[in-house]
Formats: C-alpha cells, sequence, structure tokens
C-alpha cells in the first residue's frame, strides 16, 4: 500500500514538473515549444550563396558561450571587421547587442543593454552611454551623424535624442509600459520616422503605437509581442514578432502582406526579430533561436536570417555557425549594398 501511495506522488510530482515546462512555454515569445530536440531546423542545401550573398554587418544577442559579444562586418564572404564587448560587464550583468547600424562613415552605433555607443572603424568608441541601475538600453538610432535617439528601459522608460558631440540631451520623453517594473521586456526598436514622428513597438503591451514628438498617439495597431516596426516607403508599417511572423499593414490596420511558418515549412522560425523592406522589394528577416533549442548545441541547426521575395520564396537563407565565421544568434542584420544613407533613414532598419 506505502509503495502504490509511493508511485501515485512520483506521478503526480512528474505531472506538476511537466505542467509547468509547457507554461513556461506558453509565455515564450517564441512559437515553438522549447523541448530537447537536436532534429534539423532547415535542410542541408540552403537556397543562396551563403555569407557570399550580400556584403553586411551583423551582431545579436545572448551568445552567452563566448567570453565577448561581436559586431561582425562580413564582405566577399569573410569576416572583414570585428568589434568585441565582454559578455559580462564590471557589475557581472549579462550584456547583449539588441540594435546596431552602420553609418555611411562606417561607424556602428550600438545598444548592449547596459548602455549605449559609437565606434569608429578603427574602433575607437567616441561615444559610450552607461545605463543606470535598473534600467536598460536595447533601442538606438542614429539621426545624421551627430545625434543619437536611444530608449531606456525602465521606470519610467524614457525616448532620449542626445546631441554626441555637445554631449546635451535635447529630448527626453517618457513612453508607456505595460510594466514599468518588467524592464527587460518592454522595448527592442522605437524608430523616429522621416515624417518626425515616434513608431514603438510595444513588446509589453502587444501593440505598435505611433506617436507625435510631445507623446500624444496618432495610430496604434495591436499586435502580439511585437519586436520591431518600420514605417516603409509607400506608408505602410512592416512588423515584426516574437510569435514568429512578420507582417506588413497599411495605415488602416489592415494586413497587406504576411510571412509566417506556413510559408517555409522546411526552414523553422523562431523569434523573428529584424525584418527590413530591401530596395528590390524582397525583405530580410533576422531569426533569433535561443529560446526554443535551450542549450547552444542544438543552435547549428537552425538558420540565423532569412531573405524572401514579394511572393515568399526564399533566396537566400544565412547558417554560420562554426569557425572562422561563428557568427552566433541573430538579431541585428543590415545589407551593405543597400542605396541610401542609413543615418538619414533611407534605410529601414
Amino acid at each position: 500500500m506505502k509503495s502504490s501511495i509511493r508511485v501515485f506522488a512520483l506521478l503526480i510530482i512528474c505531472l506538476a514538473a511537466t505542467q509547468s515546462c509547457f507554461a513556461d512555454d506558453a509565455t515564450s515569445p517564441t512559437t515553438m515549444a522549447s523541448v530537447p530536440t537536436t532534429r534539423p531546423h532547415s535542410p542541408d542545401i540552403l537556397p543562396g550563396n551563403g555569407l557570399a550573398q550580400h556584403p553586411f554587418m551583423y551582431a545579436g544577442e545572448w551568445d552567452f558561450p563566448k567570453p565577448v559579444q561581436s559586431i561582425f562586418i562580413i564582405r566577399g564572404g569573410q569576416i572583414v571587421w570585428q568589434y568585441e564587448i565582454p559578455t559580462k560587464d564590471a557589475t557581472n550583468t549579462l550584456q547583449e547587442i539588441s540594435d546596431a547600424t552602420m553609418l555611411s562613415n562606417g561607424n556602428i552605433v550600438f545598444a548592449r543593454k547596459t548602455g549605449a555607443g559609437e565606434v569608429t572603424p578603427d574602433k575607437k568608441l567616441i561615444w559610450n552611454y552607461d545605463a543606470p541601475k535598473g534600467f536598460e538600453v536595447h533601442v538606438i538610432q542614429p539621426l545624421g551623424t551627430d545625434r543619437i535617439m536611444y530608449v531606456q528601459n525602465g521606470n519610467p522608460a524614457t525616448l532620449n535624442i542626445v546631441n554626441i558631440t555637445t554631449g546635451k540631451t535635447e529630448t527626453q520623453l517618457v513612453l508607456p509600459t505595460g510594466n514599468p517594473k518588467s524592464t527587460h521586456g518592454q522595448f527592442r526598436r522605437v524608430r523616429i520616422t522621416k515624417a518626425g514622428t515616434i513608431l514603438a513597438a510595444h513588446m509589453d503591451n502587444n501593440k505598435v503605437v505611433e506617436y507625435d514628438m510631445t507623446g500624444k498617439v496618432i495610430w496604434s495597431l495591436s499586435i502580439p509581442s511585437p519586436w520591431a516596426a518600420n514605417r516603409l516607403a509607400n506608408g505602410d508599417t512592416l512588423i515584426t514578432s516574437n510569435k514568429g511572423f512578420v507582417r506588413e499593414v497599411n495605415p488602416a490596420g489592415d494586413t497587406v502582406w504576411e510571412f509566417t511558418q506556413k510559408d517555409c515549412p522546411d526552414i523553422s522560425l523562431f523569434s523573428l526579430q529584424e525584418a527590413d523592406r530591401l530596395a528590390n522589394g524582397n525583405t530580410i528577416i533576422t531569426n533569433w533561436c535561443p529560446n526554443a533549442l535551450k542549450k547552444p548545441a542544438w543552435w547549428p541547426t537552425s538558420v540565423q536570417a532569412i531573405e524572401v521575395t514579394p511572393d515568399k520564396k526564399v533566396v537566400w537563407a544565412l547558417r554560420s555557425w562554426a569557425p572562422p565565421a561563428a557568427l552566433g544568434p541573430a538579431t541585428n542584420l543590415q545589407l551593405l549594398d543597400e542605396p541610401g544613407i542609413p543615418e538619414n533613414q533611407d534605410q529601414p532598419r
């Protein structure tokens, strides 16, 4: 009898643990269950020319097996430049490169969670900002070559425009959040548009909101767990979601184009972070896998980025996990063969 009771109790404990596991998965920002698996998440042969498809700047979040986090520039299929920050800062806080843009002068502005910076091609840090304790910086945007916008997650969350030449903060605006105490989950992409408005992906509020520069709401759209939102030249908005889809909506909020898992059944989509519309009409999408593939040993079966045509054909898939180009998980990918000046908002970032 006692043995039966013990077995029954063990079954209850196992069931509770299983339910707890799936409860965690249900709140995960990915669309795929976080289960131990070594099955391939992409085919052996991928479309496109691998690292040689485009020259590009690349950086990502949470490459925690490495002692450093890196920004890479790839040209001719090879890494030609690399900038590193410690994986953990002096306070033992994990750093992650959440947002980055290469300017026309070759400088790169980047957010690293613990702050932000601008680095030159000769790796000189010409501007640096350290976030106060309890705050995080995951958003940065160049406004010309002398001004930078960054968003600081926290209580309160703020949008800040800084003149890096004078050091003066020209604008500071409080942004609403779903949970002021949950700093990490508030924002990953906020952009000032060419029209001078603020387009914010409220990840913790499940909506994309456009504000004027006083903070007044002028457009809003409900969308699950939005990572990024870009205003396109045609007036539409291109949105990526942690739930594994990219969606283009018109000013009325109607979906006019969408890319989901059903559109590429042989490539697993995880947390889709950055999506940019290219001059030729294609869309480049980064595919961040660590939330679903918990162990780094599983990561190399997935692709880090894809380029898709308007009719949803995948013409390029990037999978580069091993030396000499171990790029790590993907968050930021900027194609360097696109026309326009990035700091003038000519390129969707």
